[in-house]
């Protein structure tokens, strides 16, 4: 059974269909190439992916988004000695359709599916995350990674219109 989440932001809806499962769903007005390119290609995807509001940066940005290639993001704050890496592997990648990976940095890390779908002239992007066990979601939840999202998917809207 699919439970509603409650959302930081009207255009975003969050769903919990399992324990272990978040789901965050948004429409842009921009057809799917250009929504698939933003997540991507690493020169366009650093331009909305860390919300602006935590007052962090994107020391750096590797991607090589093929199935069996890795990622690794560094994010900075004044606040840290150092930056914090988020790295993995990719799963799948279906050019226009979705890209899975893996979240590797802790072993409480998801496995994260975008997926790309044409609705009405725009894109519907969805973001699935399946995590190991039903505590590391509640861990995630608790983080604030929901606000984070919201907002970054609020970037790649004002992103896609420029």
């Amino acid at each position: 059974m699919v439970s509603q989440a409650e959302s930081p932001d009207p255009q975003t809806r969050v769903e919990r269909p399992s324990d272990r499962e978040l789901v965050v769903i948004r429409c842009f007005r921009a057809p799917v190439h250009l929504v698939y390119c933003a997540w991507a290609d690493p020169a366009l995807f650093r331009q909305w992916w860390v919300p602006r509001s935590y007052g962090m940066t994107l020391v750096s940005c590797e991607m090589d988004v093929r199935v069996g290639g890795t990622y690794r993001l560094e994010i900075g704050h004044v606040s840290m000695d150092r930056p914090m890496a988020f790295y993995g592997t990719y799963l799948e990648v279906e050019r226009d359709r979705r890209i899975v990976w893996t979240n590797e940095e802790s072993a409480d890390g998801a496995i994260t599916t975008v997926s790309f779908a044409e609705r009405d002239g725009g894109t519907e992007v969805t973001i699935s995350n399946l995590f190991p066990s039903a505590e590391a979601l509640e861990q995630e939840l608790a983080s604030g990674a929901c606000d984070g999202t919201a907002e970054s998917l609020r970037q790649l809207e004002e992103f896609l219109r420029t």
